[in-house]
């Protein structure tokens, strides 16, 4: 029989080559009861090791671990359709909106096409699609960022400053109860930041993988913003956030 040191090590090895794992599996692979990994998981879990995904477990990213746009874009596909799907729903006529980069903001445009909505973003694979849609698109100024595809610094701080958004829609990287909304780099939490202040309506939209996460760089508080995801988040994380925050669970 494994001491709990001994077996913490096993189930954080077993992520490491699994990435997510169920309770069931980490409890055969270990030969424990659900009730001893379920205590593991959650002394692991408040030792930010890792996170509880519904039904199981993940190792937490590094705080400056950042997927490419392709990467994002490869994952959780249905779930992000039907997130901005919904978000779509909130869209009315006349809107200015601000649309983050991202691969979850990307997955709205094809829902705006009937809508007579003016566009602002920071995207540059938004840009072609919009125009493609037939959209208003205005696209502000600044660094093109490597792997994510986002343009953000100074200029594109400044840049958002010029306009006023009824809605903004924005992706991120990490929600969590206590640390808020996170993202890896500093240089585009800034531009988030802005975002929402520029904007009357503030929307995330998440994937549930995003949930539990806690990236390099502050946001928000998830008290600042709606947040619109899809089913499949672990109920106790999810409550945590509900108290704090507007969820939406969307399903698939």
């Amino acid at each position: 029989m494994m001491l709990t040191a001994e077996r913490h090590e096993k189930i954080l090895s077993l992520l490491k080559k699994k990435e997510i794992m169920t309770v069931k599996k980490i409890c055969e692979d270990t030969q424990a009861s659900e009730s001893t990994i379920r205590r593991d998981l959650t002394e692991l879990e408040k030792k930010q090791l890792i996170k509880r995904v519904h039904g199981g477990a993940s190792l937490l990213k590094k705080k400056r671990d950042e997927p490419s746009l392709l990467e994002k874009t490869s994952k959780n596909q249905q779930a992000k359709n039907a997130i901005a799907k919904r978000a779509a729903d909130l869209v009315e006529n006349g809107d200015t909106i601000y649309l983050d980069a991202g691969s979850s903001t990307i997955e709205l445009i094809p829902f705006l096409k009937d809508k007579a909505v003016v566009v602002v973003t920071n995207g540059i694979p938004h840009v072609q699609l919009l125009i493609e849609y037939g959209i208003e698109t205005y696209v502000i100024a600044g660094k093109a960022k490597k792997g994510t595809a986002a343009l953000v610094g100074t200029k594109a701080v400044d840049a958002i400053k010029e306009y006023r958004f009824d809605k903004c829609f924005l992706g991120i990287n990490g929600i969590h109860p206590q640390h808020g909304l996170t993202t890896p780099d500093p240089e585009e939490g800034s531009v988030k930041q802005r975002a929402l202040l520029q904007s009357q309506s503030k929307f995330v939209l998440a994937d549930p993988s995003k949930f539990g996460e806690i990236a390099f760089a502050n946001v928000a508080d998830v008290s600042d913003v709606h947040i619109i995801t899809s089913e499949g988040i672990e109920d106790e994380l999810i409550q945590q956030i509900k108290r704090l925050s507007t969820v939406e669970e969307v399903q698939v």
